[in-house]
């Protein structure tokens, strides 16, 4: 089994008000906010937006984050470094953390377990 393309782009930010304001600016629409600083934006069908505040002292990253199906069912090729297997998460998913030839690391994402 392979991914099923991008299913959203992680940012990480300094200021969640200013960010959110932004990319609302540019056409999506806040789907929920988590209350602590986080929250989901949508435009249309693409890859989803979470945004998560983080502070000062830490630089922002952005991680692209694909979909999976079944983490059960995933098995990567030879060539997909496995840097963490799907493990579960506080938010609901199962996630897997792999490394390309180049060294940058990519979030895979299955629904969690019910």
């Amino acid at each position: 089994m392979t991914t099923e393309g991008v299913e959203a782009l992680y940012l990480e930010t300094h200021n969640w008000g200013k960010a959110a304001k932004f990319f609302q600016a540019l056409g999506y629409r806040l789907e929920f906010e988590t209350g602590h600083g986080s929250g989901q934006l949508r435009n249309g069908d693409g890859p989803f937006l979470f945004i998560a505040e983080v502070p000062e002292t830490q630089e922002p990253r952005t991680q692209v984050v694909f979909k999976v199906p079944d983490a059960d069912a995933f098995e990567a090729d030879g060539i997909v470094e496995v840097v963490t297997p799907f493990e579960d998460t506080h938010y609901g998913t199962r996630e897997m953390t792999v490394r390309d030839p180049d060294g940058r690391t990519w979030t895979l994402s299955a629904p969690g377990k019910a």
